[in-house]
């Protein structure tokens, strides 16, 4: 992830991990880049939020965008005001964590005119094989089909994220890429990148291209 472009849109259904890819690209982004942000454009508020990394993004410099209701038990389909910073202010690099599936990308929907007009974006799918309703390449095309239609931004890559948690070995990964081969192939898009958790990364590195190491976020307690 090297050649991140001004906003890198990170969609998927619930489960898909999408919020710890979004976390670690923003810290990744803030190696490179002076202005950065995070924004959490889920407005259903699933279990894990950007906004439960806040401290770490305070430390690092980096600007988290998110609503003021994320972590209560408020679901209300609101946008903060300062999430039009994201389309307004150019000189900010900014990761977005759209929220799962279809209904999660209607908020997207409200920027998505401004941000293709622009063309400095990535709209990167996370999948993951390993979740109920994406366990084949057809339902994962399902799911994305509905996103798109639901925030107005086609996707342009594929984020290989196929993982069981603490419990995935270096064979669950490798055993993920023919999937995410095939999801390729079916919606003619690239695989950006294969994610694996950092303490697996040296098993995997000379197995599988452009692999990126990640952190788990810490679950609030």
């Amino acid at each position: 992830m090297k050649d991140f472009k001004r906003i890198t849109l990170l969609c998927g259904h619930y489960g898909s991990g999408k919020t710890n890819v979004a976390v670690n690209m923003a810290l990744m982004l803030k190696k490179q880049r002076d202005n950065v942000a995070i924004a959490d454009l889920d407005i259903v508020n699933p279990y894990f939020r950007t906004k439960d990394s806040s401290k770490e993004f305070e430390n690092c410099g980096i600007r988290l965008i998110a609503s003021s209701f994320a972590n209560s038990n408020v679901d209300i389909p609101a946008l903060p005001q300062d999430m039009y910073a994201i389309t307004d202010d150019k000189a900010l690099s900014v990761i977005i964590d759209v929220g799962g599936d279809d209904r999660g990308a209607l908020a997207l929907g409200r920027l998505a005119p401004q941000i293709v007009e622009e063309n400095d974006y990535e709209m990167l799918m996370v999948i993951n094989c390993y979740r109920p309703l994406t366990r084949d390449a057809l339902s994962t095309i399902e799911v994305m089909r509905e996103i798109e239609y639901a925030g107005h931004i086609k996707f342009t890559g594929l984020v290989n994220n196929s993982n069981l948690g603490v419990m995935t070995t270096p064979d669950d990964v490798i055993s993920s890429l023919s999937y995410a081969d095939e999801v390729s192939k079916l919606s003619n898009l690239p695989v950006v990148c294969t994610t694996v958790e950092k303490s697996l990364y040296n098993d995997l590195s000379d197995k599988i291209e452009n692999l990126l190491p990640l952190s788990l976020q810490a679950r609030p307690v």
